[in-house]
């Protein structure tokens, strides 16, 4: 079912202020196809712990694009995302499009509520994001010269986020998506070290990365005053994920969009080119 289907209603975009939301959003406003966010700053707001705010949110729409927040491999995520499908069935919306997350045992319980919502579905199963090193946490760290992670030579093929938008962008307006499950991955694989290499390349300047120990990029978090179930979220994806059940890459960009997936070296020379990594030296 397209969006075109939906009788024009509006596609939610949970998240829709996030790395793969306002790209989505953007991409759907562009082809004139009526968009709302959901977020707490939204009107009406949208808050995963406010599940009074959901009706608000949901009420008119035909179609919802799930970015859980803050991970959806945290515990609980699966619940709540469950419980969120059904309420959004129940309220007539007919297409669900979830970002999920590799080699994450809660992401694929949430996959399965979806699936089993009653909705049209569609799941992008992503690996991480290049954008993490740019418009995330890690972005400091790269400014500062010094990106320092409590992971070794582990291998990840980071996916860019505009592929995810199109694969998204792609499900909402084409019926072919219906029921698919794409796995997002970038073209190859990087340890840390690589990739923080190809920016340092880019951007012209000297970043280097380090690996730490966990005890020690938990304090840094701890320093940082991050709110307690962040901190865990983090050195859970950090110490259980990136143990290298991720090192393949896959060929779901090219199934969902008939092109290949962006590569890092590209994406690290177009963010080099805005100078969000600063000045070159």
């Amino acid at each position: 079912m397209t969006a075109a289907q939906h009788d024009m209603k509006p596609i939610l975009i949970l998240g829709g202020t996030g790395k793969t939301g306002r790209r989505i959003a953007e991409q759907l406003a562009a082809r004139n196809l009526p968009v709302r966010i959901g977020s707490r700053g939204a009107t009406p707001s949208f808050d995963w712990d406010d599940r009074a705010t959901w009706a608000g949110a949901v009420e008119g729409v035909g179609a919802v694009y799930i970015s859980y927040y803050p991970d959806l491999a945290g515990p609980g995520a699966a619940e709540v995302v469950g419980a969120f499908a059904e309420f959004a069935v129940g309220m007539g919306v007919k297409r669900l499009v979830l970002l999920s997350g590799r080699g994450e045992p809660e992401a694929q319980q949430a996959e399965a509520t979806v699936q089993q919502s009653g909705a049209y579905w569609t799941i992008l199963r992503c690996s991480w994001f290049m954008q993490n090193f740019s418009e995330s946490f890690m972005l400091d760290a790269v400014l500062s010269g010094e990106v320092a992670l409590p992971v070794g030579a582990v291998r990840e093929p980071f996916v860019d986020t505009d592929d995810i938008a199109d694969a998204a962008v792609a499900a909402f307006t084409d019926e072919r998506h219906i029921g698919q499950l794409y796995e997002l991955t970038g073209p190859r694989l990087l340890t840390f070290t690589d990739a923080v290499a190809e920016i340092a390349t880019a951007a012209g300047r000297d970043i280097r990365f380090v690996e730490i120990s966990a005890a020690d990029f938990k304090a840094g978090l701890a320093e940082q005053q991050l709110p307690e179930d962040l901190i865990d979220l983090l050195m859970m994806l950090f110490t259980e994920v990136l143990d290298g059940r991720n090192q393949h890459v896959v060929d779901g960009v090219s199934q969902a969009l008939g092109r290949p997936a962006r590569d890092f070296t590209d994406y690290a020379k177009t963010v080099a080119a805005t100078g969000a990594w600063g000045d070159k030296k």
